[in-house]
């Protein structure tokens, strides 16, 4: 069953970083929270199946100017593990975590309310634009890194390439024996061609895999793919759409785009609906980098990242 104990940190190369925690609901929410407390607040926000070690490079080239603010959902990463009987595993629950999260930094750990800095990637996206949809004049800018915040561009209909394996892994138990006992998206996510283009090294691979090293620790990876809003008929479906709406308030915020264009999930159509919601918005496009934009593209990303902070 899953659990929600307190995992052992394990060898995390290039994190070295304090783990802290927040307690919501009775269950433990871990965060990283590095940087000057009074300085401006860069939230980070990573969707499925990742956790905060995705930020690493980006927490490090920040820290000194900016409160890098980093958070494993629940279920993933270092945060508690529950079971279906303690935790929801939506959307809005996710949302509803994040302003937890939030208010209590702000109330307790002298986070500003206002100028905080959204970095999205992934199932970061909806969750971001959610929660901004929620306090619009708190976000100051927009990071996007492959993800999306608005009902999928190519319509209700799911792309071919796309419909075998949402079928297999949300309809089936053998997409349940896939996830649950042998980590297969997880690990397909960190191998070329699927998430990364280029070939992870083994210890960063392994620190990607690291937290969900048992069966009964990746129920949330599982989770979030039976929650993907498709159409009218998924719950999360009305949440997302509003985060879409949501968009038209930031079109004026600065922002920055950053996309590998080698994603299989996220491709140039939905590049092409952000540059359409945020059309002032800096556009760095990686042609050989994948869905795992950080690891591809992490020498030009990263610095290109700290440049628009500092602009």
């Amino acid at each position: 069953m899953p659990q929600h104990t307190r995992p052992g940190r394990p060898h995390l190369p290039g994190y070295p970083f304090r783990s802290r925690w927040f307690t919501h609901d009775g269950l433990r929410r871990h965060y990283l929270d590095e940087g000057g407390a009074d300085a401006a607040p860069v939230l980070m926000l990573h969707g499925n199946p990742s956790w905060s070690y995705l930020w690493r490079r980006l927490i490090l080239a920040l820290r000194g100017e900016h409160r890098c603010i980093a958070p494993d959902h629940i279920g993933m990463g270092l945060s508690d593990k529950p079971g279906d009987d303690r935790y929801p595993y939506t959307l809005a629950s996710r949302v509803d975590d994040l302003e937890a999260l939030t208010g209590h930094l702000i109330a307790e750990r002298a986070a500003p309310d206002r100028g905080w800095t959204l970095v999205m990637h992934d199932w970061g996206g909806p969750i971001g634009m959610a929660w901004a949809a929620r306090h619009p004049g708190r976000v100051a800018r927009l990071v996007v890194l492959n993800t999306a915040a608005f009902p999928n561009p190519h319509g209700p209909r799911v792309r071919p390439a796309l419909r075998l394996p949402l079928w297999l892994l949300r309809e089936t138990r053998l997409g349940e024996r896939l996830f649950l006992r042998h980590h297969a998206f997880a690990r397909l996510a960190t191998l070329p061609p699927f998430g990364v283009r280029s070939r992870l090294p083994r210890d960063v691979r392994a620190a990607f895999l690291a937290p969900d090293d048992r069966e009964g620790h990746r129920l949330a990876v599982q989770r979030f793919v039976h929650d993907i809003p498709l159409g009218p008929g998924d719950p999360s479906w009305p949440l997302l759409l509003r985060a879409g709406e949501s968009l038209a308030a930031f079109a004026d915020r600065p922002a920055l785009i950053g996309w590998g264009l080698r994603d299989p999930v996220f491709d140039p159509l939905m590049l092409r609906e952000w540059r359409r919601r945020l059309p002032g918005a800096q556009v760095r496009v990686f042609p050989r980098a994948g869905h795992y934009v950080l690891e591809d593209a992490h020498d030009r990303l990263v610095p290109a990242i700290a440049a628009f902070l500092r602009r």
